[in-house]
């Protein structure tokens, strides 16, 4: 069940080398997470939570990290936290105020060095929520931290996501089969894996939710890491998976563009021209590769040398990105 305790063992580091280590490693440019609306003053409350697996994750045998969490910005918005060497993944969730019976899982991202989110949730699950959709985020495992499944780990982690939501349908009064998953930056990588290797049994079934599908109904890349080939992988990402000297098979393993079946999920994919972190071929990648299997999709490219981009503009409209992201899955599968 979801409680609203935080995780125990999670404190607010002050450790400032620390964060600006990390942000480096990340390529981190403001924008690696989630997109916001801007920051709201003081701490807010953290949103019902649920692990997903009953017990300890798979393959932990050789972990050894300590889970933690630091502000992005020292002096920034309390809320403004990522998450490194999660040991227990979990889902947050936003319940909506008038349920449409569609849900929303969101990967957000972190350069798969961490899961650049907040407790209290953010912009982008308030407004899909205001839309009407439960809406989930998933905190998953990160491969680097010594995982059996290696660059898997986040596969197992948002198909069991899949499967856990499924499961509480009922409870929730959710359309299991209105299952939709948006992704940003390494998220989008995660999220791109749950569109395309759903069939894969990455994990040995835990409960009875995993005889449940794993595939959702439609999903949103949002400036995601696709490849993991040259000349186009997220430098960050790449060494994350796969260690400093990936072998050429290692590499295609973990490329999205190389396992889109033809049964994929639909795919919204969007980003910006001039993104600095990771290169916008990812996203056209993602989109070739997926109409090359006649699988319904869409590309935007905004003008832009950033990586990432707002939920809003100033003056409070829906960016264009979202206002299109919503309405492709809408179309596809989320909206009854």
């Amino acid at each position: 069940m979801f409680n609203r305790r935080l995780l125990l063992g999670l404190g607010l580091a002050a450790a400032v080398p620390k964060v600006a280590s990390a942000q480096s490693n990340a390529q981190a440019s403001g924008q690696e997470g989630l997109p916001q609306a801007g920051g709201v003053a003081g701490l807010r409350p953290p949103l019902p939570r649920q692990e997903i697996w009953p017990g300890n994750a798979p393959g932990g045998e050789k972990v050894t990290v300590e889970q933690r969490v630091v502000l992005r910005k020292p002096d920034g918005d309390p809320n403004d936290t990522a998450f490194y060497n999660i040991r227990k993944p979990w889902l947050s969730y936003r319940a909506p105020a008038k349920p449409n019976g569609g849900a929303v899982l969101i990967a957000p991202g972190g350069g798969y060095v961490r899961i650049a989110a907040s407790l209290a949730g953010g912009d982008l699950d308030q407004w899909l929520a205001d839309e009407g959709y439960h809406v989930f985020t998933l905190f998953y495992r990160l491969p680097a931290d010594g995982w059996a499944a290696g660059p898997d780990v986040a596969l197992q982690d948002v198909q069991r996501s899949i499967r856990v939501i499924r499961s509480r349908a009922n409870e929730l009064k959710l359309d299991p089969e209105r299952l939709a998953v948006m992704g940003f930056s390494a998220g989008g990588h995660v999220a791109g894996l749950a569109a395309t290797r759903f069939a894969e049994a990455s994990y040995a079934p835990a409960d009875a939710a995993d005889a449940l599908s794993a595939k959702p109904a439609v999903v949103a890349l949002c400036y995601p890491v696709i490849t993991m080939m040259e000349p186009y992988p997220h430098k960050g990402s790449l060494k994350e998976m796969l260690g400093p000297n990936p072998t050429e098979a290692a590499r295609l393993h973990s490329s999205i563009e190389k396992h889109v079946p033809a049964d994929a999920a639909p795919a919204y994919v969007c980003g910006t021209t001039d993104d600095p972190a990771v290169p916008m071929q990812n996203a056209i990648l993602a989109y070739e590769a997926f109409k090359a299997q006649k699988v319904a999709s869409e590309l935007h490219l905004y003008e832009g040398a950033t990586h990432g981009f707002p939920l809003r503009d100033k003056a409070g409209r829906l960016q264009p990105w979202a206002v299109g992201a919503l309405a492709f899955m809408e179309r596809h599968g989320l909206k009854a």
